[in-house]
């Protein structure tokens, strides 16, 4: 399937990655007919998607049942009244029918924009508002319908409401009771084109209000480096990745790039994440790749490895934000598998990455994928030499890359103010070494200045993670007259040392980060907390945290 998209498809060293990775762009590309619908063709009985839930069902969809399905889907949409262009709404979890919906969408020309269940009437309305949302397709549960039909009334363009099941209301349309009565589906005879709208996300981020990501058709093509060489999937694999269809990391994840290389997409859809539960799943479906944002190998780490059978498992990937070398470590001693860590945001692929030809260095993200011209710039504009801490972006002065999005819809001042003059600016700050690996610092807008020094909160958070007491930290500035800003630690203990929160433990572990770092970084105020606040994607909200300290 990859050499009808890619010059060249096996790699035998960065050196070689970066020389020869080239695409071959066809026009009109549209990833459901152009991939899915061809191994429907090739592969018809091979399996696609394993999904299964909490509950113990099991579904097995071979890529010819996904063909049909996705078909069906895409006819019941057209009949609904769904058409090129048009903006669709998809709450679905992880409901298996969030796969047909998206393929559907794309064969029709509309345009997708994943949700998290979690939304509320209030914002769902500013989304369905902001975007033009003709339709909302989502899981039929009390909640989620309850805020879904209570946006209808202040939503103008909103005409259709789908539940795919198993409750239903009035004025909703019953998915599985309906679409079987869809006429037969006919391809659209007007093909997208390359730079249409496919995909749109909203993205909260660490601060300011959700912006809108718009991803042309291409944004697909731009995952079959993420799932072919980062995941270093093939056609026996059987991946999962845990992420929420909500968030970008599951396009990321389990759908594009792992179809590209004819993988099998596992999913397990459960409505609360416990360590257990996910290696309960390794085990049983004999999963062979997995990848995770930080946060669940946080916890993953502090189960005892010898309750499971985890021999399936060869290879897994971690993104979503910095790992700490510490949980790298420890997974290591586990498994014996190296974390292969990489980075991206909503609006990009993955742009810096761990590949298989490469060796990982512990707390790296990596090495800059060539599919993006990436480079490391001061705040002047000027780059960065080797060691200089500076912000990482996206030089476009050749063109747009496979995988970039196109903009920040009906928003050209903000879309301006990240992207121009050929170069896109992530906001996130890294410094590179001099075998060429960058490493994370934080965003811009976390970096504290303390007496002079500028400190970065991941340095900070990855020696307070080499404490056994701490599962998990967030380092933020607390305004203060003497040095300006001072660093403060929320920490969140291990259930073993609960009761031992207090002054001792705040000065083992000041003292901890003392011998593990520069003294000047330690965190002069800690505070004990059940649990950070985090994006639906689990990375973690600073910002949240600065602006209750503020409020003091």
């Amino acid at each position: 399937m990859i050499e009808r998209f890619l010059k060249q498809t096996t790699f035998i060293s960065q050196e070689d990655y970066e020389k020869n990775l080239e695409f071959i762009i066809p026009e009109h590309f549209n990833f459901a007919y152009d991939v899915m619908d061809e191994w429907a063709k090739e592969k018809p009985e091979k399996l696609a998607l394993l999904w299964t839930n909490d509950e113990g069902e099991c579904i097995r969809f071979s890529f010819k049942d996904i063909k049909e399905q996705s078909d069906r889907a895409a006819a019941y949409f057209l009949q609904l009244g769904i058409g090129r262009g048009d903006m669709v709404m998809l709450i679905l979890k992880r409901r298996y029918e969030f796969w047909l919906s998206m393929l559907a969408l794309h064969k029709i020309g509309a345009v997708a924009i994943p949700a998290t269940h979690m939304l509320t009437t209030h914002d769902i309305v500013y989304r369905n508002n902001r975007a033009s949302v003709k339709a909302i397709i989502c899981a039929g549960e009390e909640y989620i319908m309850e805020q879904v039909a209570g946006s209808k009334a202040e939503s103008p363009t909103l005409k259709i409401l789908v539940s795919i099941g198993p409750k239903q209301a009035d004025g909703f349309h019953d998915w599985h009771k309906e679409w079987n009565d869809a006429p037969a589906f006919v391809r659209p005879s007007e093909k997208n084109d390359n730079d249409d709208t496919m995909l749109m996300y909203f993205t909260s981020g660490t601060s300011g209000e959700p912006k809108m990501v718009a991803h042309d058709f291409l944004y697909a093509m731009g995952h079959l480096t993420t799932g072919v060489y980062w995941h270093n999937l093939s056609e026996d694999s059987i991946h999962l990745t845990v992420a929420d269809t909500g968030w970008g990391k599951a396009v990321w994840g389990k759908m594009y790039g792992q179809w590209f290389a004819g993988a099998a997409v596992f999913v397990f859809d459960h409505e609360k994440f416990t360590a257990d539960k996910i290696l309960r799943q390794i085990e049983k479906y004999r999963i062979t790749s997995f990848c995770a944002p930080p946060t669940v190998y946080r916890f993953l780490i502090h189960e005892d490895f010898s309750h499971y059978d985890l021999s399936s498992l060869r290879y897994c990937c971690t993104a979503g934000e910095a790992l700490n070398p510490a949980v790298f470590d420890k997974f290591k001693e586990l498994t014996g598998i190296s974390l292969m860590e990489g980075f991206g945001q909503t609006e990009t692929t993955m742009t810096l990455g761990t590949m298989p030809w490469t060796k990982p260095k512990p707390g790296s993200m990596g090495l800059p994928n060539p599919q993006y011209d990436i480079d490391l710039i001061k705040p002047d504009g000027t780059p960065c030499e080797d060691g200089e801490k500076g912000e990482i972006v996206v030089r476009t002065s050749n063109g747009k890359p496979v995988g970039l999005f196109k903009e920040y819809y009906r928003d050209e001042e903000l879309s301006h103010s990240v992207w121009h003059d050929d170069v896109y600016h992530t906001g996130d700050v890294a410094w590179r070494d001099e075998d060429g690996y960058y490493w994370f610092e934080g965003r811009i807008d976390d970096v504290i200045k303390s007496s002079g020094y500028r400190i970065g909160p991941f340095e900070v958070e990855s020696a307070l993670m080499t404490h056994p007491a701490v599962v998990e930290c967030a380092i933020t500035g607390v305004p203060d007259e003497i040095r300006g800003m001072v660093v403060k630690a929320t920490v969140v203990l291990h259930k073993d040392w609960k009761a031992k929160a207090g002054e001792d433990l705040i000065k083992e572990l000041q003292n901890h980060v003392k011998h593990v770092t520069a003294p000047y970084k330690y965190p002069r105020i800690i505070e004990f907390v059940d649990e950070l606040p985090k994006t639906i994607s689990g990375k973690i909200r600073r910002v949240e945290i600065r602006e209750k300290d503020n409020k003091k």
